[in-house]
C-alpha cells in the first residue's frame, strides 16, 4: 500500500510572546498559529516487516535526528503494530526558517501512517505523540488556526479572516535552541487573553478607518510582536538588514514585516493574494536587476514567495474522531 503526494504546510506565528520559563527550562508561550500553503510533500510505501527507513538522505540532518523517522517510530512502539514503512520527502519549507517545515513533516507522518497503517489513534491520541517530538508539532495534527499557550500545546481553535502573504527568507537559518538559550530573550511578557487577540485589529475588516488609521495602507494590522527578533537580529544581521529593506520597500506599501517562530523567515500580510503576488514580483524584480552589485546594495534572499492563507490542515479530515 503507499500514499503519495501528502501534503505537509509551513506556519506563521501571528504574534508570538514569551511569557515565562519552566523549572526545566521549556519556554511559556503566548502565540496564534495559521498554516499557510507552502508545503513540504511526503510520500509513503508500506512495509511488512516492520523497518522504517527514508527514501533519500536529508542534507543536514541524521537519522537520529529526523523528525519524520521519529514520528514513525513513535507511532509503531504506541500502537504495537508490526507495519513498517520507507519515507520520501519533498522539502520546499525553509529549514531554519521559523514555518515549522519539519515539525508539520513530523506531524504528517502521524496522520499518513495512521491510516496508512489502519491504526485508528484519534486526533488526541495522535497529539499526544506529538508533543515529545517538539512543541509545535501538536497545532499541525491540531488541524485548525489556533491560539497557542504552555509551551505550545495548549490549543484554541481560531477562525480569521482570510489573507495572504509574502514569506521572505533571508540568507540565513536559525536555530532555534540558540535563540531560547541566549540570555538577552525577553522571558516576562505580559499574559493576553484570547479576547485580546480576537478583539484586535487583525480581525478588522480590510479597508475599515480604524484599520487604515493605524498607517497600514492594506488594512491589515499585526497584533502584538514576536518576542524573539531582539536576539535573532542581534546574532544574525542578514536578519535585520533584510527586514528593514523589505520594510522599505513599495511594494510592501508600508505593511508590517514579522519574523516567523525563531526565524529566519520574514513575512508582511496582505488583504488579497493578488497584492502579494504582486510584491513578489516587484521584488523579484529589483532582485534580477541588481545582478552582481545586488550583495553590495541589497541583502540577499534564498526565498521569495507569495502565499495563501488556509483556513485548515490540508489533512484535518484524515482524523475520524
Amino acid at each position: 500500500m503507499t500514499l503519495y503526494d501528502v501534503p505537509a504546510p509551513a506556519k506563521v506565528n501571528l504574534f508570538l510572546h514569551v511569557v515565562g520559563r519552566r523549572a526545566d527550562g521549556y519556554h511559556l508561550l503566548q502565540t496564534a498559529f495559521r498554516f499557510i500553503d507552502l508545503c513540504d510533500t511526503l510520500h509513503f510505501d508500506a512495509r511488512t516487516d516492520g523497518v522504517i527507513s527514508r527514501a533519500a538522505e536529508l542534507p543536514g540532518v541524521p537519522e537520529a535526528q529526523d523528525l519524520t523517522l521519529r514520528a514513525a517510530h513513535a507511532l509503531q512502539r504506541a500502537t504495537g503494530t508490526r507495519q513498517g514503512v520507507q519515507i520520501g520527502l519533498e522539502k520546499r519549507i525553509p529549514q531554519g526558517g521559523g514555518l515549522g517545515g519539519g515539525s508539520s513533516d513530523a506531524a504528517t507522518v502521524l496522520i499518513a501512517l495512521n491510516k496508512l497503517w489502519g491504526t485508528g489513534l484519534s486526533r488526541r491520541e495522535l497529539m499526544a505523540l506529538a508533543l515529545p517530538l517538539g512543541a509545535d508539532v501538536p497545532v499541525f495534527v491540531f488541524g485548525q488556526s489556533a491560539f497557542a499557550e504552555g509551551i505550545g500545546e495548549e490549543l484554541t481553535a481560531l477562525t480569521l479572516p482570510e489573507r495572504a502573504y509574502l514569506v521572505a527568507q533571508p540568507d540565513a537559518s536559525v536555530p532555534t535552541v540558540g535563540i531560547f538559550s541566549a540570555p538577552d530573550l525577553t522571558r516576562d511578557s505580559s499574559y493576553i487573553t484570547i479576547a485580546d487577540f480576537l478583539a484586535s485589529q487583525t480581525f478588522l475588516p480590510s479597508g475599515s478607518p480604524r484599520s487604515n488609521a493605524q498607517g497600514n495602507a492594506h488594512g491589515n494590522v499585526l497584533f502584538g510582536r514576536n518576542d524573539l527578533e531582539p536576539v535573532v537580529y542581534r546574532l544574525y544581521p542578514e536578519v535585520l538588514g533584510a527586514s528593514r529593506w523589505l520594510a522599505g520597500q513599495d511594494a510592501l506599501l508600508g505593511n508590517t514585516v514579522r519574523m516567523s517562530g525563531s526565524g529566519a523567515c520574514l513575512y508582511a500580510e496582505f488583504s488579497e493574494l493578488s497584492e502579494a503576488v504582486l510584491a513578489e514580483a516587484e521584488i523579484t524584480a529589483i532582485m534580477r536587476g541588481a545582478d552582481k552589485t545586488f550583495s553590495q546594495t541589497h541583502p540577499r534572499f534564498r526565498l521569495v514567495q507569495a502565499c495563501t492563507g488556509l483556513t485548515e490542515h490540508p489533512l484535518r479530515n484524515w482524523i475520524a474522531r
